[in-house]
């Protein structure tokens, strides 16, 4: 059965080529053109000898997930919607501004975490997505966007940063996700640098630790509540862990992250966690953290049950959290129109029945 070379980082393709009695400075030929190139046909690779072409072509398959359907929101927006197998498929996000291009990328098929405010979390879980799966929507995007820039020097690059905040929770899916980020970091790959590329999670401590000590990078948390009780019915993982032990986790992984604060992500809900005292409350939470805050105005769906908060009420919560000394953004929504807004995220799941079996706290072991 032939392997997806998708699946392996540095080491693992090292590992591959001794196994096939080649040199070690074959993987990183094939890094070069795997994921600088997007290079899928073996005969193509023209510094490799004719030999190691006919044993990669019998081996191995360079293959990432097929695309369903590509949509475009009237903010040039881009959405993509990848197959995985089985009739699932998930969902990635081409954001692009004026300086910088941001890819948004999923983890899971679902998600087990369920927070109640997000569509991603509504639909349910299936499974972890693999290196090949998660990497696959870096790979399909550069390829598809480089094609589209054709003409333009080759110094240009679409995609500056990645956001791990597509669909699931990055953390419950650690060690796919932890090879993914090597390949983004891997200067033979992507050479993205570790403050460009985003991990974002609900709060699996233990995970976060583990991310610290593995490979550091950019750490957005999932904020959303001031205090427990709130946070419990918003964000259940925060149930196994509360608020007092996320903020410690934070302040640990600040002590090896390559930005000097953490990310708070906090979605603005009309009359839920919007108020004065609900921000006056945060200002005293991360009174020790270094951080800054983006408020996200909450994006609707089919039967959220929530509203988003007003304008005056967004501006209100920033203010408050401006004049205490931090430094708050409020989001632009982009891509709304496509259903490609932060928490709109749904893809297609088949089979959710496995968010029991799977369990919301042994995944967050």
């Amino acid at each position: 059965m032939s392997v997806n070379l998708l699946d392996f980082d540095a080491k693992a393709l090292a590992g591959f080529c001794a196994e096939i009695d080649e040199r070690p400075f074959r993987a990183r030929q094939l890094l070069r053109w795997i994921h600088r190139s997007g290079e899928s046909d073996f005969t193509a690779m023209s510094d490799l000898a004719k030999g190691l072409r006919d044993k990669l072509s019998a081996t191995a398959v360079i293959e990432p997930p097929r695309v369903m359907s590509d949509h475009f929101a009237a903010d040039g927006t881009r959405k993509w919607l990848l197959s995985v197998g089985a009739g699932n498929g998930i969902e990635t996000v081409f954001i692009p501004e004026t300086n910088r291009g941001t890819l948004c990328i999923s983890s899971q098929v679902g998600c087990a975490l369920a927070c109640s405010f997000c569509s991603t979390g509504r639909q349910g879980f299936n499974r972890n997505l693999t290196v090949a799966e998660i990497i696959g929507q870096l790979w399909w995007a550069n390829k598809a966007l480089a094609e589209e820039s054709e003409g333009q020097s080759e110094r240009h690059r679409a995609i500056t940063n990645v956001v791990m905040m597509g669909m699931g929770e990055p953390l419950a899916n650690f060690e796919n996700v932890v090879t993914a980020l090597n390949l983004m970091l891997d200067d033979n790959a992507y050479g993205l640098s570790r403050r460009r590329v985003t991990v974002s999670t609900s709060g699996l401590v233990p995970a976060m630790d583990r991310l610290r000590e593995r490979c550091p990078v950019a750490l957005a948390v999932s904020l959303h509540a001031p205090n427990d009780p709130l946070r419990d019915q918003l964000v259940p993982i925060n149930r196994k862990y509360p608020l007092r032990e996320l903020l410690a986790a934070c302040e640990r992984y600040l002590q090896s992250a390559p930005r000097d604060f953490i990310t708070f992500e906090y979605v603005m809900l009309d009359g839920v966690n919007d108020s004065v005292a609900h921000a006056r409350e945060l200002v005293q939470l991360v009174r020790h953290t270094p951080c800054k805050f983006n408020l996200i105005p909450f994006n609707s769906f089919p039967n959220s049950g929530y509203k988003r908060s007003s304008p005056e009420a967004v501006s209100r919560f920033r203010d408050l959290l401006m004049e205490a000394g931090l430094v708050t953004t409020v989001r632009k929504t982009r891509g709304d129109d496509i259903a490609a807004a932060c928490g709109q995220l749904a893809g297609k799941v088949f089979d959710k029945t496995r968010r029991e079996s799977r369990g919301l706290m042994k995944m967050a072991r």
